[in-house]
């Protein structure tokens, strides 16, 4: 979720909030392809595909014509674009939740006083294999190479006889094919989709973003391994009268105030 949120602000400067809505996309669309299909797989497939189109859908009719105006425009403009797909998927699939049921073949592991449940496994090794697969393609692909010089300038890029305006459809489409594939992850970790599961997964992105540095996939990983330790290690062993997902935020504060630019952001 995260991640797709910061390769899109390395390439257009702009929070994209509605990437939150592609996020409960790909947990229904994945429940919906589960639910036919009775394979895995398939569809996690189908969660990403479903988010790519939605992402490219944005990207196309919203983010682009917006290009070159206020930020603030943006900004609206994406928070309207997820308001209003969150009522979308209120008014078709209830504002009930909905179960999402997996039978995972993995084992339990125990080590000490750690647990750690099939689910979690599930959603560890996953995320591991999504992440070195970004890398390889960043690092080890001419399509990366060129993510990487439009992220730092569009016109240099585009003087190089890069097409930009195809770099950023790319960039979309990545971004969002991972925040499909948080989604239906993250509904089978919680057993259930709903309406609203953005919500929380979207402010806590930022959070990590914001955290780990604005615009910066490192950053952005090692955000999120400070949230998660700070949650776990908080919640398992120490008594705090604090919800689990104000962490992220406690930690993005102390963070700010100390190094604004983020743990391994550019001045």
């Amino acid at each position: 979720m995260a991640l797709g949120l910061t390769m899109v602000y390395g390439v257009l400067r702009v929070l994209h909030i509605a990437h939150a809505a592609v996020f409960t996309l790909g947990g229904y669309a994945g429940l919906a392809v589960y639910q036919a299909t009775r394979s895995f797989w398939l569809a996690l497939l189908g969660a990403m595909l479903a988010a790519v189109v939605a992402g490219l859908a944005m990207e196309r009719w919203v983010y682009w014509p917006l290009l070159g105006k206020p930020p603030i425009a943006t900004l609206i403009a994406s928070i309207g674009l997820f308001i209003g797909l969150e009522e979308c998927y209120r008014i078709v699939a209830g504002p009930q939740p909905h179960s999402f049921t997996v039978p995972l073949r993995l084992p339990e592991i125990r080590w000490g006083p750690l647990l750690v449940t099939p689910p979690q496994l599930l959603v560890m090794a996953l995320t591991v294999s999504l992440l070195v697969a970004l890398w390889v393609m960043l690092t080890r692909t001419e399509l990366g190479l060129a993510l990487r010089a439009t992220s730092q300038d569009q016109e240099i890029a585009a003087a190089c006889g890069m097409r930009v305006r195809g770099v950023v459809m790319a960039n979309f489409a990545i971004g969002s094919a991972l925040a499909g594939a948080a989604g239906m992850l993250v509904g089978i970790y919680y057993n259930s989709v709903s309406p609203t599961m953005g919500d929380v997964a979207g402010y806590k992105g930022l959070a990590i973003i914001v955290l780990g540095g604005l615009g910066s996939i490192p950053g952005t990983v090692l955000g999120g391994l400070v949230v998660g330790l700070v949650e776990t290690l908080v919640i398992g062993f120490v008594e705090f009268p604090l919800p689990r997902d104000a962490w992220a935020f406690l930690a993005m504060i102390a963070v700010f105030l100390a190094r604004p630019q983020g743990l391994l952001g550019v001045k």
